[in-house]
């Protein structure tokens, strides 16, 4: 399902306007809709969009009536309006939306960034969540594997405007999305042609924008600051307090959050359970949709039961 075959409609929402994205000719419904489907809303990741989710919305299409946002300052939406572009930024912004849309309780899916955001949502709103599945959630994780350095440094003063006077921060969009493509993927050269192309085309139009730099930096400074958050608002505090059933998805090729934070993840979480996908890199939903789709199915009936 390419972006072509979706509807986007603006949201205003507290501090932002959301772009949300849902597959075309579907017909909105509200919590319990009479189609028998129930309502999902998927959180994208640092620097990712609604797009990231687009293979397993269509996979789980005819029991979910599934709606993607792009976080503000990502994808089609504009930067939060109060610039607050830190974790509880988002999940006000997430918060919002399903306040002004009347779909709670959802089936809430988060990868990385996105997994974040769920996580406190749920915490903090059990109302609006009926099932969790958290892709690679960025859960605090010191110390973060070498690999992940690069996310960090991004938070640091200076750096961003650093990296873009260097050489290599004027490299094409080709050279670039190979990079961020290695990065997040377990297996880069299984991609298609046409994703593969996709992907260099979504980074140029993405490097337009005059706030791309401004929503990751700042997105990342709101990672590093959420892993040094204690009490309440401490990440793995909130997870011991999600009531709803979890499904944690981890690849054993991610690079960017480590398989060793499963095992915590599990323990944390009342009603959790795994998927560990070998060949799977950050993005398991875009790599191994199939199997996620199936663990995800499997979830919703437990649920329901």
């Amino acid at each position: 399902m390419s972006s072509a075959e979706q509807q986007v409609r603006t949201v205003e929402v507290p501090g932002a306007v959301l772009a949300v994205h849902r597959p075309a000719e579907a017909p909105q419904i509200a919590a319990g809709g009479a189609d028998g489907r129930e309502p999902g809303l998927f959180v994208h990741g640092l620097g990712g969009s609604a797009a990231n989710w687009t293979a397993l919305m269509d996979r789980l299409s005819g029991l979910v009536d599934g709606e993607a946002v792009d976080l503000p300052g990502f994808g089609r939406s504009e930067p939060p309006t109060d610039g607050n572009l830190g974790l509880s930024g988002h999940v006000r912004a997430v918060i919002g939306y399903l306040e002004a849309s009347g779909r709670g309780p959802v089936h809430l899916f988060g990868n990385s960034l996105g997994g974040a955001v769920a996580v406190r949502l749920a915490a903090l709103r059990p109302d609006l969540v009926r099932s969790l599945t958290l892709v690679s959630p960025a859960l605090p994780e010191l110390p973060p594997q070498r690999s992940a350095w690069s996310t960090g440094l991004l938070a640091l003063p200076g750096v961003p405007a650093l990296l873009r006077r260097l050489p290599g921060g004027r490299r094409d969009a080709e050279a670039a999305t190979e990079d961020l493509l290695r990065l997040v993927y377990g297996d880069p050269a299984g991609l298609s042609p046409v994703a593969r192309a996709e992907a260099v085309a979504e980074y140029r139009r993405r490097m337009e924008l005059p706030h791309a730099m401004t929503a990751l930096v700042g997105s990342a400074r709101g990672i590093v600051s959420a892993y040094t958050e204690r009490g309440d608002q401490a990440l793995w505090r909130q997870a011991e307090q999600v009531a709803a059933p979890v499904l944690l998805v981890y690849g054993l090729r991610d690079k960017l959050v480590a398989y060793r934070s499963a095992r915590r993840a599990c323990a944390a979480f009342a009603d959790a359970r795994l998927l560990v996908l070998p060949e799977s890199g950050h993005v398991a939903m875009l790599e191994h949709p199939d199997a996620v789709a199936r663990a995800v199915r499997e979830l919703i009936a437990a649920t329901a039961r």
